[in-house]
């Protein structure tokens, strides 16, 4: 078994810090440590999508010599180390601060995904990185959090686009000794720590530890040589193959994480589902009280008490269905344990009206979570009419599903210079300050010169990435010239740049801008006020309308008719949305209201002073206060789709038309568009006082964990319908 030390070679005894800086993915957040790792070869940082582990074998030994020699880089190095240790004492932390009584507890947060950073590649977009921030928020806040997740060694997928704009869907398998990532030993050192059982066999669980600041990580796989051949496989991709696997990963996960937490003798006191893909966790916890001797009925209550579950969805056809059938194969007579009835466990998951022949994950979780909320004030709403046939009883706006809007991690996502920019303008300590009005009224006073020269600079580093890729895409794959302007090669950096980065769901109309061609080609190709399109993102490999609308805004970027003022850039994933919401001007995001429920892009284009132009839904309902952004004016949602979209796409086409692409290039005497520089500035501070991660985590923990922590929390407003 290879150690986490093992994975990095043997450097000189005063650089040996390196390695305890590379095995924490703390790092990643660590402005001074980022650029430590970067200026021993910046060349090959970015050649490594800034993998340290990576960076420290392959760079020159010389490099290495220069580095132990270097009385500036060690002093620097000593300064992280140390940084490093207060990382582990947590008695400053807001947590200990204010509720030092539960030192020694912990919540357990489970999740199918974890976006943490680009080199560890087991995300798939918006949730997992929702969830990767979550973690990181909480260990700067210094919340007991234990995460719990699959280690998808396969990853999601890598994304190429055929010539034609179809999406083709590679993999490439994770080396795991380049991620730090370490296994755990189950009992007398066996290589698994838990077993489940699902479809009539054994399957041996192995945990793998990921260490995120203060908090761990515990990442599940099956790839055992003591597993059925066909249950080695079974973690191998995320949200890969059909229904059947889909319900036997999360059935590993659910059941599976609370066997390995108990194997690893951690006993939470609180519990987090985020998102139904985990809602056998609840269920798990149901059957040990039930085996340990408490009834069914009041182990239901115990296990609701302390749980808490998360919605992402107000889709439908987001929410996982199963059929019941093949659940109840997959769990086997778990039922037997439970002391009930097959069909009463059945039951559990079953909506009263929608898909009534299904097994709902949301509906299970629901009716097993005492905290239930959605991502965002509309989302919630959307959320309680949605489920309120389980509450038959109660009116909708009394349906207990609360709103905590997400929010994003400041440190990852907000750009070195902004923050460099801030520290000199509102002092170094303003990160900790972030909910104090006094600290936004100072933001005012910031210079217009010196926010749009930092923006100006990243909008640099945006474009030499894709001129980069683009160079390098062409020397190794591609044989066609139209690929090249597709890619941005045409691209000017001193015009202005519209953003829009999402995966490829129909509901997101990445295409709505493309609407009316002619009105939008008289928008990009304007002499005076030239305009110019990014696009990024990925479909489902399973959605095949997804994979249409992909296909068509592709095609619009070889199109002669827009003078390659539209590219795409491929394979989107963090390294290049950091780039992107750090470097574009304007920042678009056109879901069909109400089928939203955050859009946290949005908050960390803000943080990076780049306004957004989106539908008044997710969070940009209760975000835009008409200062920092525009917002599409709702139409009814009522109508039809196709009309909703004519009007909306009209709104758009005004709003750039008349407001946006104006006031870009409205300029005072020294070239600075003062107008949007002001609209800058009210985006970092809307982003940055009111939709941090941070925010979002101290909002669970007041509301949810602590209360569970403390025995307070009540199991009321069980589910009836």
């Amino acid at each position: 078994m290879m150690l986490l030390r093992d994975k990095i070679r043997p450097l000189p005894a005063v650089l040996e810090g390196l390695a305890t800086l590379a095995l924490n993915l703390s790092w990643s957040w660590n402005r001074e440590a980022r650029a430590l790792f970067k200026s021993i070869d910046e060349d090959l940082w970015h050649q490594t999508r800034h993998n340290p582990i990576r960076l420290l074998n392959e760079v020159e030994e010389r490099r290495i010599t220069w580095a132990a020699a270097s009385p500036d880089f060690v002093a620097r190095l000593n300064d992280l180390v140390a940084w490093v240790a207060g990382e582990r004492e947590a008695s400053l932390t807001w947590f200990r601060q204010q509720h030092g009584d539960l030192a020694g507890q912990s919540i357990a947060y489970f999740c199918a995904e974890f976006g943490l950073h680009n080199s560890v590649p087991i995300y798939s977009g918006g949730l997992g990185v929702l969830a990767g921030d979550h973690c990181k928020a909480a260990s700067d806040l210094g919340l007991p959090l234990v995460g719990v997740g699959l280690f998808y060694k396969q990853g999601y997928f890598d994304q190429r686009i055929r010539l034609d704009g179809w999406q083709e869907d590679s993999e490439e398998s994770l080396r795991t000794e380049l991620i730090p990532v370490t296994p755990l030993a189950g009992v007398r050192g066996a290589p698994y720590v838990a077993v489940v059982h699902t479809f009539g066999r054994p399957v041996y669980i192995r945990a793998w530890l990921l260490q995120v600041g203060r908090v761990p990580i515990y990442l599940l796989d099956t790839d055992l040589e003591e597993n059925h051949e066909d249950d080695r496989a079974l973690c191998s991709r995320l949200y890969g193959g059909g229904e059947e696997l889909r319900l036997r990963q999360e059935w590993l996960l659910g059941t599976g994480g609370v066997r390995v937490l108990r194997a690893l003798g951690i006993e939470p006191t609180a519990w987090h589902a985020n998102e139904g893909h985990a809602a056998f966790m609840p269920l798990e916890r149901v059957r040990e009280l039930v085996v340990a001797g408490t009834p069914f009925d009041e182990a239901v209550q115990a296990v609701r008490s302390t749980s808490v579950f998360t919605t992402h969805t107000p889709v439908p056809a987001g929410h996982d269905t199963f059929d019941p059938e093949m659940v109840a194969e997959c769990m086997g007579p778990v039922w037997e344990e439970l002391g009930v009835t097959r069909d009463e466990v059945l039951a559990m998951g079953r909506h009263p009206t929608t898909n009534g022949h299904r097994f709902n994950m949301t509906v299970l979780a629901m009716r097993l979570s005492r905290g239930l909320n959605g991502v965002s004030e509309r989302h919630g709403a959307v959320s309680r009419e949605m489920f309120a046939d389980l509450w038959p009883d109660r009116p909708v706006d009394q349906v207990p599903v609360r709103a905590i809007t997400n929010g994003v991690h400041l440190a990852t996502w907000m750009a070195n210079p902004v923050m460099g920019l801030l520290d000199g303008h509102l002092g170094p300590g303003w990160g900790s300050r972030l909910d104090d009005p006094a600290l936004w009224q100072g933001l005012s006073t910031l210079g217009d010169s010196a926010l749009w020269e930092v923006h100006q600079g990243l909008k640099g580093v945006l474009f030499r990435l894709i001129r980069e890729d683009t160079r390098r895409r062409f020397a190794d794959d591609w044989k066609d010239a139209t690929q090249v302007v597709g890619a941005g090669a045409l691209l000017d950096p001193h015009t202005f740049t519209i953003g829009f980065a999402r995966r490829f769901a129909t509901y997101k109309r990445a295409n709505l801008i493309f609407r009316d061609p002619e009105r939008l080609h008289r928008i990009l190709v304007n002499a005076r006020r030239p305009v110019q399109i990014v696009v990024a993102g990925k479909a489902h490999p399973a959605d095949t309308p997804g994979k249409q609308v992909l296909q068509s805004v592709y095609r619009f970027t070889h199109d002669p008719f827009y003078e390659g003022r539209v590219a795409f850039v491929e394979d989107y994933a963090m390294h290049p949305a950091h780039l992107l919401v750090q470097g574009v001007d304007l920042w678009l995001n056109l879901p069909r209201v109400p089928m939203e429920a955050s859009g946290t892009s949005g908050m960390k284009a803000g943080l990076n002073g780049v306004p957004q132009l989106s539908t008044l839904d997710g969070w940009w309902e209760e975000g835009y206060d008409g200062t920092n952004g525009w917002a599409i004016p709702r139409a009814s949602e009522d109508v039809d789709p196709d009309i909703t979209d004519e009007a909306d796409a009209d709104a758009l086409y005004r709003l750039l038309e008349n407001e946006v692409v104006p006031l870009f290039y409205e300029r005072d005497d020294a070239g600075i568009p003062t107008g949007w520089v002001e609209r800058m500035r009210n985006a970092i501070r809307a982003s940055a006082s009111r939709f941090t991660a941070a925010r979002m985590v101290r909002d669970y923990a007041e509301l949810f964990y602590v209360p569970m922590m403390q025995g307070l929390a009540t199991a009321d407003d069980p589910p009836t319908g």
